[in-house]
């Protein structure tokens, strides 16, 4: 049964030099006719179960005039939603108005997610962002006057131009901002982004390590649970709709590059804007063996901090457990939080014990 739903929205009024997601620039003869396909394709492929999560992602969503986001919105009336749905937008911080929060609470949205990413001018020169202080703290003010009680905020680090000293002040003010959620995502110099093509390199392991120390520890002190690798939340925050991911659930992907996992089948589609619109929707579909399902159900478990129930899975870890790469606990396994940095390793070592 899939409970669970991603929209994606690829408009941006602004490209962002790390952004390596399906994006394109704003323009408004492009959105009515995407928007008009994506009506087409959900209606093509839901088949009406009730939804606990939908996440609108992007691109920006929050790039969109009103009229646009309200024929969004219109469209995506057609979901049978869960009394209790998580309820999702991203937006930006530069183009976020009152009067498209106001439309967002009349719509039944009720988590925020921003990307903040910085306050370092140095930091948002970089990454090819424009916002300040000042802005960010009226937006967050204004979301809580409006009644949104549920709100993330992204922060980046190991960037080139920064130190720990930037860091420790991006992660104070984020503190100040008193959010539900906060993700925060190690720099990734990926292919075809600005970055990549400007030659540019990442930072050492050693300080982006020391780095994702301060971050894990300044957390603790805040009391923000580290639930995931790279997210934190005040108790009774999760994001639902990402558990649903590291959970290995089904889920429905819908708009350009958007990918879905039903049943036995994860779904991939094109990245072609003009293939989209003239609904060319999927470019991968790919059927998933037993050991395929496993193997992901081990790879995105073990990103939480609950780890992966023994129930499920018979694995024979005992070799990393005894090298304290792994912690047992009430018929589980985990690994343990001063080890999360390693993960990746770690998980590899149990997919090569799985398959013996």
């Amino acid at each position: 049964m899939v409970k669970n739903c991603y929209i994606h929205i690829p408009f941006c009024s602004k490209i962002c030099s790390y952004c390596d997601f399906c994006k394109l620039y704003y323009d408004e003869k492009f959105v009515d006719k995407y928007l008009n396909e994506l009506e087409k394709e959900i209606k093509t492929t839901y088949k009406g179960e009730v939804l606990d999560t939908i996440y609108i992602g992007g691109g920006t969503p929050s790039s969109l005039s009103i009229k646009e986001l309200t024929k969004l919105f219109e469209i995506l009336k057609i979901f049978n939603k869960s009394e209790t749905i998580e309820f999702t937008i991203e937006s930006n911080f530069e183009n976020i108005t009152e009067d498209k929060l106001l439309l967002y609470k009349k719509y039944g949205i009720n988590r925020l997610s921003f990307g903040l990413e910085s306050i370092n001018k140095k930091n948002l020169s970089f990454l090819n962002r424009d916002i300040n202080k000042n802005k960010i703290s009226n937006i967050i003010n204004t979301c809580r006057e409006l009644g949104f009680n549920n709100i993330n905020v992204d922060l980046m680090y190991a960037l080139p131009v920064e130190d720990i000293s930037i860091l420790k002040k991006d992660l104070e003010y984020t503190f100040s901002l008193d959010v539900e959620h906060i993700s925060t995502y190690s720099l990734m110099i990926e292919d075809h982004t600005m970055l990549k093509i400007n030659g540019i390199t990442s930072i050492s392991e050693d300080l982006d390590y020391e780095m994702y120390k301060l971050i894990c520890k300044e957390m603790k002190k805040y009391n923000y649970d580290h639930y995931e690798i790279s997210n934190f939340s005040k108790t009774g925050y999760y994001s639902r709709h990402n558990l649903c991911y590291w959970n290995n659930n089904n889920y429905y992907g819908f708009g350009l590059g958007a990918s879905s996992y039903i049943g036995n089948k994860r779904i991939t589609n094109t990245r072609s804007i003009n293939k989209y619109l003239s609904g060319e929707y999927i470019l991968e579909d790919t059927k998933l063996t037993t050991k395929d399902l496993i193997e992901y159900k081990i790879m995105l478990n073990l990103r939480k901090a609950e780890g992966i129930s023994l129930d499920e899975i018979d694995l024979d870890v005992d070799d990393l457990i005894k090298d304290g790469l792994l912690i047992r606990y009430n018929h589980h396994i985990r690994i343990p939080e001063d080890k999360w940095y390693i993960s990746n390793e770690i998980i590899i070592r149990v997919l090569e014990d799985y398959n013996g």
